[in-house]
């Protein structure tokens, strides 16, 4: 007898075990889908940067449209060496063109890469580069090392076998062998910058995805992110709606995306 209430004890005890233990997994996972406020990723720049990485770059750029009423995403022009997906805050560069024999005319810009670190993305400026390469894989491997998210390059790229084998994200107008040593003097370092089109200052966040690159000025950066979320979330939910009923139309109408 005494065995046998001993073993139904064990079993309600193992049982109480579980359900309390389900009851703090139901907690945790409430409490870890809770949006985030603008406050709240305000007071956590790391918190909003991780976040960053997981929205879609169209619905950055959207929520900006939405909030701002202006337009902060490169054209067409700007292509990923592979498909990619990054986030980061950005390390401004520029290239001058000037023809020189001087062999520190671009120093500054290796300097620029050793300034720099994780999560930073390499933003440039190449006046005039369409045709020359702003960076190749000796730069790259130093970002990489370094821990930056990737980088930016209005002009071209080259090396890029060595890019894709380290796996170091680049955007840039196109691939050429060319170079810009005795071409070009460095610029500057963190000033604003024209990068296709778009004004880019130093800690501004860019997001990159394969749909292309958008740049989030960093003074609105939490609200842009909040409203990014809302959009994200709006559109995923619709896609399982339109698969479910077939209609776009009656998606919209719910969701109120498209």
């Amino acid at each position: 007898m005494k065995s046998i209430l001993s073993s139904r004890r064990t079993r309600i005890i193992a049982a109480m075990s579980i359900v309390c233990a389900s009851l703090i997994s139901v907690t945790h996972i409430v409490h870890a889908d809770s949006p985030k406020t603008v406050a709240d990723y305000t007071a956590d720049p790391a918190a909003m940067l991780e976040a960053y990485r997981h929205v879609e770059a169209a619905s950055v750029s959207d929520a900006i449209e939405q909030l701002l009423h202006e337009k902060h995403y490169m054209s067409h022009r700007m292509q990923s060496i592979f498909p990619t997906k990054f986030a980061g805050t950005a390390l401004t560069v520029k290239l001058v063109k000037q023809e020189n024999h001087d062999p520190d005319a671009l120093s500054g810009m290796l300097k620029a890469i050793d300034s720099g670190g994780s999560g930073s993305v390499y933003v440039m400026q190449v006046e005039d580069g369409a045709d020359i390469a702003g960076m190749g894989g000796l730069m790259g491997t130093a970002m990489f090392s370094r821990g930056f998210s990737g980088a930016v390059i209005d002009g071209g790229v080259r090396d890029l076998p060595q890019l894709k084998r380290i796996g170091f994200p680049v955007y840039a107008t196109g691939a050429v062998p060319s170079t810009s040593v005795g071409h070009y003097r460095f610029g500057g370092v963190n000033i604003p910058v024209d990068c296709d089109g778009v004004k880019v200052n130093a800690n501004d966040i860019i997001v990159a995805d394969q749909d292309g690159v958008v740049v989030v000025p960093r003074e609105h950066a939490a609200e842009v992110l909040v409203r990014a979320e809302q959009l994200d979330n709006s559109e995923h939910s619709m896609y399982p709606f339109i698969e479910k009923f077939h209609s776009i139309t009656e998606a919209v109408k719910q969701f109120g995306r498209i």
